[in-house]
């Protein structure tokens, strides 16, 4: 017997007579001073999309595999205590760990030691540059299957610390002999950077481009040869702007994919994700659960390869147990209760997604070609255009929230005035934060000293 078609009833709406029928609900309001709001990046956002809005454009181009990694990131300056920190995160449920690694005195083998370096991934964040440590890393990870991210970024650490590891060509001397090691996810490019600093998608977009452009630029003048046999590792922060953020992952992946064709490079990228910093709280702190959680959830929605949660106090707390546990468990109980690893490309032709991803695309693309027309991307960072456009987004965004025009539940518009945090930072000491004008009241200044007591007792026991 065949099915009956359960829409040929319903007949197909067109844009216009939604429009019309908006109009007519509005009474003589205006529907695009209404209902039509223009995004940081110029994207006027309707309120309803249909497939008249993806007509021509490409749909679900670089389909990926819902297989991404919950990572644990460490820092570790004592090797021992952070091997043994990585082996409890894996054995409570982290798939990949991403290590950083201030100085070439941390010991590797004692670093990784225990670890099943054939199925749990390695990220590297090595602040410094050294070609016979990057060597020491490949060589135990040598004949085991092993996962291993360097993530070598000499223009990421330019762009932050203002300065070269060395100079201009002793890095890149130094990086042309790590890349010559043949290892395939050698180079990394960290866009968190732009993000945490005030710039918009577009911006994001555009400098993540043209940051790789300048590796695939170099490797191809060097060592041509080679470049097809490398994947470009992507860093990037996620904001709270849900589906703008799915949108910038996927037109990222499409972005990179135009441009390593050009090198003859290899098209997929490597995204890890990571929440933004720049709109977490110290006031009514738990309120920063919930914007990790939605923005590791746009993460997984744009498809990015391997997620570190941010722990809620990581802007005015130390490393502690406690708040890497509840980060951990928030990307478990999203894939082990919410499945949100049980679908493939879930994003892939929603209306407003695929139009958001290709806006953003073009927008990005028409950026990046202006600074490759101005001299490539280390020309303007050094000019100070790249900075100079990240300020004037950044302070734009601040005055949007000081005037509450930005919403931030529970920091501007709804914040507490008896919120107890603003009495209780004076015992973190390293935030740099005045947050009252009367002196500390005996009370906290006794807990302030068992705090910095407990704290030193805990260096001396590491």
């Amino acid at each position: 017997m065949e099915k009956p078609d359960l829409f040929s009833e319903f007949s197909e709406t067109t844009s216009k007579a939604w429009k019309q029928k908006i109009q007519v609900d509005l009474k003589g309001a205006d529907y695009n001073e209404t209902l039509v709001w223009e995004s940081p990046e110029g994207i006027k956002v309707k309120p309803f999309y249909n497939s008249e809005d993806i007509t021509d454009l490409p749909l679900n181009s670089f389909p990926q595999e819902n297989n991404w990694r919950i990572c644990q990131k460490i820092f570790s300056g004592n090797a021992i205590v952070a091997n043994n920190k990585a082996l409890d995160a894996i054995s409570r449920g982290a798939e990949s760990i991403y290590f950083t690694v201030p100085s070439a005195e941390t010991e590797i083998q004692e670093l990784l030691k225990g670890i099943d370096l054939a199925s749990t991934p390695i990220y590297f964040d090595l602040q410094f540059l050294s070609e016979d440590y990057t060597r020491s890393i490949l060589e135990l990870g040598k004949n085991k299957s092993a996962k291993i991210f360097l993530n070598i970024d000499i223009i990421g650490h330019l762009a932050r610390q203002g300065n070269w590891f060395f100079n201009l060509k002793e890095d890149h001397k130094k990086l042309d002999t790590i890349v010559s090691l043949g290892h395939a996810t050698t180079l990394g490019v960290d866009m968190t950077l732009y993000q945490n600093a005030g710039a918009n998608i577009t911006q994001q977009l555009a400098y993540g481009l043209a940051h790789a452009n300048e590796y695939l630029n170099h490797i191809n003048n060097t060592q041509k040869a080679g470049i097809q046999q490398h994947t470009i590792t992507f860093i990037v922060a996620v904001g709270s702007d849900y589906f703008f953020e799915i949108a910038k992952l996927r037109a990222l992946r499409r972005l990179f994919a135009s441009l390593a064709t050009e090198y003859g490079a290899r098209p997929n990228c490597h995204i890890i994700a990571i929440p933004s910093k720049r709109n977490k709280t110290i006031y009514d702190y738990n309120t920063n659960m919930l914007r990790t959680t939605t923005e590791c959830m746009s993460a997984i929605l744009g498809e990015a390869n391997t997620i570190c949660n941010t722990p809620y106090d990581a802007i005015y707390h130390r490393d502690n147990e406690f708040a890497e546990r509840m980060a951990r468990n928030q990307l478990l109980i999203l894939k082990n209760e919410s499945y949100f690893d049980k679908v493939n490309n879930p994003s892939s032709g929603s209306y407003y997604i695929e139009s958001l991803t290709h806006q953003l695309a073009s927008k990005a693309l028409d950026l990046f070609k202006l600074i490759e027309k101005g001299g490539g991307f280390l020309v303007q960072l050094k000019e100070h255009q790249i900075q100079k456009k990240i300020k004037e987004n950044a302070v734009k965004e601040e005055q949007l929230f000081n005037h509450q025009e930005k919403i931030l539940v529970g920091t501007n518009k709804y914040s507490s005035k008896e919120d107890a945090m603003k009495d209780m930072l004076e015992l973190y000491p390293f935030v740099k934060i005045k947050t009252r004008k009367t002196l500390i009241e005996p009370i906290i200044e006794k807990r302030l000293s068992e705090t910095l007591e407990q704290n030193r007792l805990k260096q001396e026991q590491a």
